[in-house]
Formats: C-alpha cells, structure tokens, sequence
C-alpha cells in the first residue's frame, strides 16, 4: 500500500533466482502467524507510546498527521518521492497534478496523499514481514495506527514480492490521468537498468545522457508526453508543474528513488529467509543444526541465504554509464545515520558515478530483521559473507568486487556489527 503495487511484467535479462520465487510460503504457519500474533515493528512501538500517553503527535493544519508520523518514525522528509500512477487504494484522489508522496527509510515507507482520508504506512517486523497500516487524517485526541494488512496483502503478497508479505516498486506506463495502460511493466530493483524505471513517477535530480521512464505519460500509441514541458530528463525542479507549497519537499530524489528499489527486493530476502528457517525448524523440532533438517528444507535456506547474499553485495547490480546526482539534503540525511568505523566509513556512503554505495554492502545489515533472522540462518550468512570478504570464495558471481571492496567492508563490518562470529576476527 505504501510503495507502488501489482507486478505485471518483469525487467528482462536478469539473473534466473535461486529461489522460486513464485511460491508463496504459508503465512499462517504457525512459525510465523502473521495473521494473528502481535507485531513488533516501528509502528506497533509508536503506538504503544501514544496509548502510554510518553508521545503525541502534532496534528498540521495542511498535511495533518504526515509531518509528526514520519518525525516519530524517523524518516527524513528529504526522502520525498512523488508517484502519479494510480496504484494506490487511493487511486481515485491521485493525478499527475496531485501525486502521492512516499517516504521512507530502510524499515519504513510512509504514504500520504493530497486531501486523502488517511496516512499509509508499510512497517517491516523483525519476525512477520511487512505490516500495513493506517492513521486517520482527521484531529483525534487518540490517534490510531489500525492494521490494514488484509486490503493491502492482495497486492503485497505473491512473486513479486518472492512469496512473502514484502514490497515492491512498479514501474509502469500511464495516461494523462495516471491510468495504467495495459503495456509492459517493470517490478525494479538495484539490477534494474535506469531506462526500464520510474514509469509513473517524478524524478528530480541529473543523471547525463541515461534516460528513464520517469516524468512522462503515455497516450494510446505509447508515445511518451513530459509532465515538465520542454523537458523530462535531467530535471533539478518540478515547479511549476507541482507547486511545492502543497508538499514537504519541492522534489522526488532520484538517488531516494534508487535506494528505495533496493530496499524492496532487500527487505523481501531477509524475510523470504525468515520465513524459509523458521518454518523448518518448527517442523523438525529435533533439529540443532540445518545439517539435521529435511534435505528440502535445507536446500531452501542455503538457496534463499545465498540469494540474499548475492543481492546485498550487489553482484547484479546494473552499473551508472554516468554519474547521478540528486539533492544534498537527501545525501545528508541517508549518510549522517550511520554507523562508521573508525576510519569514519560507513555503509550508507553513497556513491553514485557507477554505482549506488561507496562500500557495495547492504546498509540492512543493521536492521532488526536481519538482526532477527533465526540463529542456524544468520550464521549460514555470516559465514558465506566471510568467505567472500576475506577472499576464499573468488567465484564468477563476486567478481566485481575488488581486493579493495572486500577489505573495506570487511573492516566496516568488524567495526560496526557486534554479533559476528569470533572467527571473523581471527
């Protein structure tokens, strides 16, 4: 619900998945229960600090709950991305004169629309998935984040989203009214070539001579139309077309737009993962180790940890002919959290001229799910990781990662992850 829905098509030329990603893994088993046990994300915290009366949110006289939610939540306003495709359930409030506004960070996205009844939020639980909900927009003295996950699970729950509750981001070709025209669609993520993203999205900020599908409609004969007159590519402002006066931020942050990508994919293999080793070992009670697993079972936790392996240190990540370049504000949030090494490196430096991050190493790392991931799966992973970082894996899959990569972020992680086996410092 609050990142772009449906999947009807899929970016060409991409790797064939070690998983099988159109299975979908039983939600209800009872390892997970996500129907039905209590989450612990972000949200389910905030609102046990508004019932406890330790917080309140400040309600605003133009964008009502927006501002206090995405401040208690601590997600940066310079993270604005603006979508016109009507994707939303709000679809019927959504123009390319009035898009949806999202914004996230690595555990949450936000989504609020002009003059929308409500604020839509998807949360990522350390345990269930991603969890959906709603603030009504209207001023109560009790504001309530309610559950929404059984309208928006149809949509985020199935292949695209590797058969877990997770997310996605579309990339589509609309009409003049953010209609979806019944053309070929891309589900994108950080192997996606630019020209296949943001159909159905604003994109600020310079990227040379790529083009993408961002800033355009489509009429029947699929003939693009800019939004931004003259232009649609290499766009600083998307005044006057969108007045800033009726959003947060004046723009829709390209390199926020990028990050956001590959978060969905990111956060849907650390639950994929989850999901995949907690079932298992619930149902081989008996079981220690993956070793004494179902060889089925156990064939599904090292392909799904090798799979997330491969996609969180970018191994088929489309690369930048030229550099981009969004807003400053934005660098500055996503950098400033951290955490660094002594050396003041950090996995949340950007890069930016051929790839996305500095260290090519997933930030969520450092997220309660992967924090959270069963033991017998995060040591399958911190070995693997291993192994590749210190140069005894040297396969094919790996290969762009330089001498110089792997040391970096071997060090970044040694420095800033407390759990890691003791023979990572051997």
């Amino acid at each position: 619900m609050a990142i772009v829905v449906a999947a009807t098509g899929w970016a060409a030329a991409k790797r064939v998945s070690l998983i099988d990603e159109a299975r979908i893994l039983p939600s209800e088993h009872p390892a997970i229960d996500y129907w039905s046990a209590k989450p612990t994300d972000a949200v389910a915290d905030l609102q046990a600090k508004l019932d406890s009366g330790e917080i309140t949110l400040e309600h605003d006289r133009r964008f009502g709950y927006l501002p206090a939610v995405l401040k208690a939540l601590d997600v940066p306003i310079s993270s604005q991305v603006l979508v016109f495709s009507k994707t939303s359930f709000q679809a019927v409030r959504i123009v390319p004169r009035a898009p949806r506004a999202l914004y996230h960070n690595p555990e949450v996205a936000v989504g609020w629309v002009r003059s929308g009844d409500v604020v839509e939020i998807a949360s990522l639980d350390p345990k269930l998935g991603v969890v959906f909900y709603t603030l009504h927009q209207a001023e109560s003295t009790r504001p309530w984040l309610q559950a929404h996950t059984t309208q928006c699970i149809g949509c985020h729950l199935g292949p695209a989203t590797l058969g877990v509750p997770g997310l996605l981001v579309r990339s589509v070709h609309t009409d003049r009214s953010g209609t979806v025209h019944r053309a070929r669609a891309f589900i994108t993520d950080h192997r996606s070539p630019l020209e296949e993203r943001w159909g159905g999205w604003y994109v600020s900020g310079k990227h040379g001579e790529q083009t993408h599908m961002g800033n355009v409609t489509y009429e029947r004969d699929l003939w693009p139309t800019s939004l931004l007159g003259s232009e649609s590519d290499n766009v600083q402002s998307l005044y006057p077309y969108i007045n800033p006066y009726n959003y947060l931020s004046p723009g829709s942050d390209i390199a926020s737009l990028m990050l956001l990508e590959h978060q969905t994919r990111m956060t849907n293999l650390i639950v994929r993962l989850g999901y995949e080793t907690r079932i298992a070992l619930s149902d081989s009670p008996a079981a220690t180790s993956l070793d004494e697993l179902p060889e089925k079972a156990r064939n599904g936790i090292e392909a799904a940890s090798e799979e997330l392996l491969r996609y969180m240190l970018f191994a088929d990540e489309a690369l930048l002919d030229e550099p981009v370049r969004g807003s400053d504000d934005f660098k500055a949030d996503f950098e400033a959290a951290g955490p660094r090494d002594n050396k003041g490196r950090s996995l949340r430096t950007l890069d930016l001229d051929r790839r996305l991050l500095r260290y090519p190493c997933s930030y969520m790392v450092y997220s309660k799910a992967f924090n959270a991931l069963p033991a017998p799966a995060k040591r399958l992973i911190y070995q693997r990781l291993w192994q590749v970082l210190t140069g005894r894996d040297e396969s094919p899959e790996f290969s762009r990662l330089t001498t110089e990569d792997r040391q970096a972020i071997l060090e970044i992680l040694l420095a800033t992850k407390s759990d890691l086996p003791a023979y990572w410092r051997g």
